[in-house]
């Protein structure tokens, strides 16, 4: 029985393929006709899984359908290639045919096939049964598709890539797709992630490509806030149908303009290329062409006495003859496009803003099954919460919903990465390749008519086949039983290791670490319990929320004489918040207290020597975004710096002079100033009189908070009140008595038996009458704690250097420092216990 010639014409190119692959198949078999089972091959073979998405067995192979069609099907060898179509075969293409038109198809694509294929009488359900196949439901999900997308052809045929109209224009748009990637087909294949929100921008997007003329939207916004997924967004609404009748038809092709330029050696071919691409976009009304980075425009291409990308595009797009979508950062659309006016104005601007937290929250939810089916495990709900107010909170320099999907991303990698291969995945992965090799083997035996070889071949095969089919279950079994969770810890191990903030500031234990922070930073600051309960609760009022997030997390200024712990604390926040000294900056006034040496904090102007190099404290903030900065000596400065003090103390942020804007809401400001010294000496020598009991007539000393208000009084009269008053507190310490000096010498000889022992595993113990002698060679009103560390120096570490040297401790010896009591030169001495 013949078949039409029409039906044949009508065929899909997929389709068409498919039945080569089943003539092909047929003649490996050496079988004399082809039937239904051999076109079954074929479909499943040619449908890039989308075949096996209706059946719902994703995990079928063509191999399996073989396999079944050698056990039903006896060998036949002809002794020649020549086969023909079984006269069911052609029954079931025109069945095929009668669908298409029946659902207003104009070609036969592998979806008709495959339904015809299903029909009760067709040869092909034996082997259906074989595979667990239900044909009747496959039908219905058939019909069901058909049913939905009938106004809409272009759907099942993009996965296909086979309808009438996008095959017409494939072919008339050669430049175009050699140069683009059709976002529309990607959308109908399931590559790109679904657009979830962003509804009033896509509607904007849609009324823009309707006018008339100058219908080019351009979506402007931050890195990562989602611009090209707005457009992706819109290839899926085509592709569902969605979408206002004007666009149903349309495609859209992402347009690659450095290929473009790639490769044009010679005058002229790069206008060439684009004049092509222009007329092949204006003779396909259907297209439209996305254009990522839009700024690469303006000048791409040119050459003396040429034109460039965007002056070629102009009169297209002004006329309405194009249709183009464009895309770029808030930066490059003012740096390229705006400084030209006439392209400007061909472009019609959407403003794509950061999506809130809650927004991106939703957007993580709804792509979490694409990252769960990708690294295969399961997503807790609370591991996205965390990602994203996490990386909104410790990544300031990157934009939601980008950098949460990064973080989830990678530690859905990093979990993964964590487990070995089972054995059962090794197993199958080697029964695969088994599989594979006896195929090849047994399609050359039955070439070479050896058929006792391939029967047995075959049957080794079966076994394969069922070996494998076991492993598969059970992995699914497994995995489905132990599968992998990602927790929030999982996230905060990601955070931890992008940021280098210590894994323990990152998690729920920070909030037992700041209630007890008084206490941890009186282990190293003495004799200051008021400044201590100050700075703590303002980073406590940060941390929990109550604090504006636009800010930095603390601001203070601290007042007092030298050597009672101002840089100390500095240090000491640092560490107990950042994880570590280094992660203080430190910015001594007194180097900026000329009007030129201000513009070293942020950068040089441009055209200035140092330009490219950015600024001292804007580079050093940009990389160490998590830091305490100390402003020392404030009142040395120049005026012009309490003016971008200003701004970081207000806003959180500050821009340098290439116009990029540094994020400071993750540090502390720290400011630190002589004012009031005299004043404070002053007190701090009566203080010490008093303290040791001098028999000299003493001037009755002024209440220290009497004291205070009058270093306030005279810190307004150097400082601006808009200043002062944007600083969270203002703390002036007071002077050490002996007690908190005889404390500050016994920490700082703790720290030298803590890195005795580190390093030498010695212990060092010092008697009290050591403590006491050390305490009264460094007591200093002027100088504060300042001559201890130089003392403990002279004193002790050169006697401990000298006994190093002379002899060899054996570890764990216990090093004792006492007086010296012979009056030798040595004040203290070091016992070998």
């Amino acid at each position: 029985m013949a078949l039409s010639s029409n039906i044949l014409e009508r065929l899909s190119t997929r389709a068409k393929q498919s039945l080569v692959t089943a003539q092909r198949l047929a003649q490996d078999l050496g079988h004399r006709e082809i039937t239904a089972s051999h076109v079954f091959y074929g479909v499943l073979a040619e449908s890039r899984g989308f075949i096996a998405e209706i059946l719902s067995r994703k995990e079928l192979l063509p191999e399996q359908v073989r396999s079944v069609i050698e056990d039903i099907s006896p060998v036949i060898i002809t002794g020649q290639n020549d086969t023909k179509m079984s006269e069911e075969l052609v029954h079931c293409l025109e069945s095929a045919a009668v669908s298409a038109q029946q659902y207003r198809y104009q070609f036969i694509g592998t979806e008709h096939l495959l339904f015809a294929l299903t029909a009760p009488t067709a040869s092909s359900k034996a082997v259906f049964e074989r595979l667990g196949i239900d044909p009747e439901q496959t039908r219905k999900n058939l019909q069901n598709i058909f049913e939905h997308y009938s106004k809409l052809p272009d759907f099942l045929q993009a996965e296909e890539e086979a309808t009438d109209e996008k095959e017409e224009a494939r072919g008339k748009t050669p430049g175009l797709d050699y140069f683009a990637t059709d976002l529309t087909a990607a959308a109908a294949e399931g590559k790109l992630d679904p657009l979830i929100g962003r509804d009033r921008e896509v509607q904007r997007v849609i009324a823009i490509l309707n006018r008339r003329i100058k219908n080019n939207p351009v979506l402007i916004g931050e890195p990562g806030v989602g611009k090209t997924a707005v457009v992706e967004g819109l290839a899926f609404a085509i592709v569902r149908g969605a979408v206002p009748e004007f666009l149903l038809d349309k495609r859209i092709l992402s347009l690659d303009l450095a290929s473009i330029v790639a490769g044009s050696m010679f005058r002229g071919e790069f206008e060439n290329r684009l004049k092509q691409i222009i007329d092949e976009v204006r003779s396909s009304p259907n297209t439209i062409v996305f254009i990522d980075e839009l700024h690469p425009l303006v000048g791409a291409g040119a050459t003396t006495g040429s034109l460039d990308a965007a002056n070629i595009l102009k009169p297209s797009l002004a006329r309405g003859e194009i249709s183009v979508i464009g895309a770029t950062t808030l930066a490059d659309y003012k740096k390229y496009v705006e400084t030209d006016a006439a392209l400007e104005r061909r472009f019609q601007p959407v403003l794509i803003e950061e999506p809130s937290v809650e927004e991106t929250k939703r957007i993580l939810h709804g792509l979490k099954s694409r990252y769960e089916a990708h690294h295969k495990i399961k997503i807790h709900a609370d591991a996205i919460d965390a990602a994203v107010e996490l990386s909104a909170r410790y990544i300031p320099d990157r934009y939601l919903p980008d950098k949460a999907l990064d973080i989830l991303d990678e530690s859905a990698s990093s979990l993964m990465s964590a487990r070995l291969p089972s054995r059962e995945l090794l197993k199958l992965r080697a029964l695969e390749a088994d599989i594979e090799r006896l195929t090849q083997e047994k399609t050359q035996a039955v070439l070479k008519q050896d058929f006792t070889a391939a029967a047995e071949l075959k049957l080794r095969l079966e076994e394969k086949n069922t070996a494998r089919q076991k492993l598969i279950e059970t992995r699914k079994n497994k995995q489905a039983q132990y599968a992998l969770e990602l927790a929030p810890e999982h996230i905060q191990r990601t955070i931890s290791s992008i940021t280098k903030i210590p894994l323990e500031r990152i998690s729920a234990s920070e909030h037992t670490r700041l209630q007890a922070l008084e206490r941890r930073l009186g282990k190293r600051i003495v004799g200051q319990d008021e400044v201590l309960s100050a700075v703590a609760g303002a980073i406590r009022r940060s941390r929990t929320g109550i604090s504006s997030p636009q800010r930095p997390i603390g601001s203070f200024l601290f007042l007092g004489p030298t050597g009672v712990g101002k840089t100390e604390l500095a240090k000491a926040l640092a560490e107990e918040l950042f994880g570590s000294e280094r992660d203080l900056i430190r910015v001594d006034m007194s180097e900026f207290m000329e009007r030129h040496t201000v513009a070293r904090l942020v950068g040089a102007p441009a055209g200035y020597v140092g330009y490219e190099e950015g600024g001292r404290l804007t580079e050093t903030v940009r990389r160490k975004p998590y830091s305490v900065i100390l402003f020392d000596e404030i009142e040395k400065a120049h005026p012009d710096v309490f003016n971008l003090l200003l701004q970081i103390l207000e806003e959180g942020e500050l821009t340098d002079a290439a116009g990029k804007k540094i994020n400071f809401k993750n540090t502390i400001i720290i400011l630190t100033s002589n004012i009031g010294s005299s004043q404070l000496n002053d007190y701090a020598m009566g203080f010490a009189e008093r303290m040791r009991g001098s028999s000299e007539q003493q001037p009755s000393l002024p209440d220290y908070q009497t004291l205070r208000d009058t270093v306030l009084k005279d810190l307004r009269e150097h400082l601006s009140v808009e200043l002062l008053n944007r600083i969270d507190h203002t703390l002036v310490f007071r002077p050490l008595d002996e007690a908190a000096l005889k404390k500050i010498v016994a920490l700082e000889l703790d720290k030298l038996s803590a890195r005795m022992l580190a390093h030498k595993q010695l212990r060092l113990v010092a008697r009290p009458a050591v403590i006491e002698f050390l305490h009264r060679k460094s007591s200093d009103p002027k100088a504060g704690a300042r001559k201890i560390r130089r003392h403990i120096q002279e004193y002790v570490e050169s006697a401990l250097s000298d006994l190093l040297l002379r002899t060899s401790p054996k570890p764990k010896t216990r090093l004792t420092l006492k007086l010296n009591k012979k009056g030798d030169k040595k004040a203290i001495d070091l016992v070998v216990a």
